[in-house]
């Protein structure tokens, strides 16, 4: 015989079959704690705050960003009148070192 034949050869004569049961402390444990209930009250106050919370959040960002754009433009208008003004402010002195030499003569 080989160990392979040994492997699956009954014991004493009787086959020996394993048990899939459970055992009785088992079945027996203690019940799980029950959870305390959230009442309807409680339940609708936390969704209502959690939800202006949520609400009140996105509207901030929201308007962050507004703002952030809009300054962004005041700003750059703010440069373009500045570099507009140098210009002018420049034409309007050689205009009148030009009258100057003018009168001079």
């Amino acid at each position: 015989m080989n160990v392979r034949s040994k492997m699956f050869m009954p014991l004493r004569g009787r086959v020996v079959a394993r048990s899939f049961s459970v055992s009785r402390p088992r079945w027996e444990a203690a019940p799980l704690p029950t959870s305390k209930p959230v009442g309807a009250f409680r339940g609708g106050v936390f969704g209502f705050l959690s939800g202006a919370v949520v609400a009140g959040a996105s509207v901030y960002y929201y308007i962050l960003g507004d703002y952030r754009v809009a300054n962004e433009m005041l700003t750059d208008d703010i440069s373009a009148l500045q570099s507009a003004t140098l210009k002018l402010q420049s034409y309007i002195n050689e205009l009148e070192s030009k009258m100057n030499k003018l009168q001079k003569k």
